[in-house]
């Protein structure tokens, strides 16, 4: 069965910040007295829930109360410079190849990615753009695909989902789903390689293995 229906992930996949991340989580760590990170170790280590890469960093339990609070950190940081991010090199050309339809689902917060798509020109793109609706994030993201799906009408094993974390991937395999990790993202590619799935250098390369599942 032909797989007509593609979800995209928005951070570190669609939209090209992976470095602003990395400032963001650092903040947070130098608030606690933590080390810092560099992109290369964030995506050796960087993993859902958020709470356990916290704490393997810190190298000591991360718990729901401190996590909420390092979690409002980082995302005071990211807000500031999201003026300056951009999406990835070849997005709105992967966005145009693809043939059937496409809809947006990130762990970014709902209020703030709706606005956010149209800064970046992809108003009337995606069938459907959903985000996070909770105050506090780094959850995994099956459920949400769950429902992002059910609101669309479209069956698990008609979608592809683009992303760049194994979450993803576990994601979309939750709910009969392809997917293909984008290797520019927040998820060093050895680690996507070595998990056996369909992996891709760029967001173009990713379409067309999409469109060959």
């Amino acid at each position: 069965m032909a797989r007509t229906h593609l979800v995209w992930d928005w951070n570190g996949t669609l939209l090209d910040d992976l470095s602003l991340v990395v400032e963001a989580t650092n903040r947070a760590f130098a608030a606690v007295g933590g080390r810092s990170v560099d992109s290369d170790e964030h995506r050796r280590t960087f993993r859902r829930p958020v709470a356990e890469f916290y704490a393997e960093i810190l190298e000591r339990a991360v718990d729901a109360e401190e996590f909420g609070r390092l979690d409002r950190i980082f995302h005071d940081a990211y807000r500031l410079g999201l003026t300056t991010t951009t999406l990835a090199a070849d997005a709105m050309h992967a966005l145009k190849s693809w043939t059937g339809s496409q809809s947006l689902l990130s762990m970014w917060f709902h209020s703030e990615l709706v606005p956010a798509v149209d800064t970046y020109g992809l108003t009337g793109v995606f069938t459907r753009v959903d985000g996070l609706r909770t105050e506090i994030g780094g959850d995994l993201k099956a459920g949400h695909l769950a429902r992002h799906l059910d609101e669309l009408g479209v069956p698990g094993d008609r979608a592809v989902l683009i992303g760049d974390s194994l979450d993803d991937a576990l994601a979309a395999e939750s709910v009969g789903a392809a997917a293909v990790l984008y290797t520019g993202g927040f998820t060093h590619p050895t680690r996507l390689r070595a998990s056996g799935r369909p992996v891709a250098d760029t967001l173009v390369e990713a379409v067309r293995v999409a469109r060959s599942l």
